[in-house]
């Protein structure tokens, strides 16, 4: 069997930026989009939640081919929830995609797989149709990798996060392995190791929702990828583009990542 899956690169800006460098950071990666075809490879940026709105008009203004992205979102629709931000609001902001269960969210705020599976289902609810798609971030830890558990947590975090979402819903998610032990640490799996864990997470998905949908479901890759190791990781079969950190604050790194995806997507 054999799909064509559009790689896609996002550029998570974490808690990075203020409003006239996001603003700049965007028109700058939309200049290195448009020269690119659109069945080559798409593109996203995740600003902070303030400048959400500043830089989707900016991408609008430029009539963007890049999609504007949130890094987070809470699963109630509204209520007193102090600090939250619900999908509407999003989807008032211009937001087209979120991350959810980012290893940042997992570790360091102590996100529950629970609350996880609930933005996954309110992201992908079946009223929203294409107005809204979700990144699924799943991944192990350093001990987890070294007692050999990568793919035992990367399918527990799958089931666990794709529970009760149905097949025709997988068009709008994209999972992205992001070993935890990788991220902002400089370090990246071989491109063998995440061909491996890429092939692993497909058999889940194979599992759960059959060839045809596991085939189709874009998985991409997230752990200090860098312009000078994202052709090598991207020309890997099954990995189709990139979660980037902090190589997305410069808008050249990024550029030469996203080029990277494009050329691996003509395979």
């Amino acid at each position: 069997m054999v799909t064509h899956r559009i790689p896609i690169v996002g550029g998570n800006w974490k808690m990075n930026t203020d409003r006239a460098s996001a603003v700049a950071l965007a028109g700058a990666v939309d200049d290195g989009a448009r020269a690119l075809p659109r069945d080559r490879v798409e593109v996203a940026v995740f600003p902070p939640f303030p400048y959400l709105l500043e830089v989707g008009a900016e991408l609008r203004r430029r009539a963007s081919r890049v999609e504007l992205g949130a890094q987070d979102l809470y699963p109630e629709e509204n209520g007193a929830f102090t600090g939250e931000v619900s999908m509407e609001m999003l989807l008032d902001c211009g937001v087209r995609v979120v991350l959810v269960g980012h290893s940042e969210r997992r570790h360091i705020i102590k996100e529950s797989e629970e609350l996880i599976n609930a933005k996954v289902r309110a992201a992908l609810a079946p009223e929203l149709g294409e107005r809204m798609r979700c990144i699924l971030c799943i991944g192990e830890t350093l001990n987890q990798r070294q007692a050999g558990e990568t793919d035992a947590v990367n399918e527990r975090q799958l089931r666990s996060g794709l529970r009760g979402i149905a097949p025709e819903q997988m068009a709008r998610l994209v999972v992205a392995y992001e070993p935890v032990w990788a991220i902002g640490a400089g370090k990246t799996a071989t491109p063998a190791d995440a061909r491996d864990a890429h092939g692993g997470i497909r058999r889940v998905l194979a599992g759960l929702y059959g060839g045809t949908v596991a085939e189709a479901t874009r998985i991409q890759y997230g752990g200090s990828v860098k312009a000078s190791n994202a052709g090598e990781l991207f020309a890997q079969p099954g990995i189709d583009g990139g979660l980037i950190g902090g190589a997305s604050l410069n808008a050249d790194e990024f550029n030469a990542i996203v080029q990277a995806a494009a050329d691996a997507g003509l395979r």
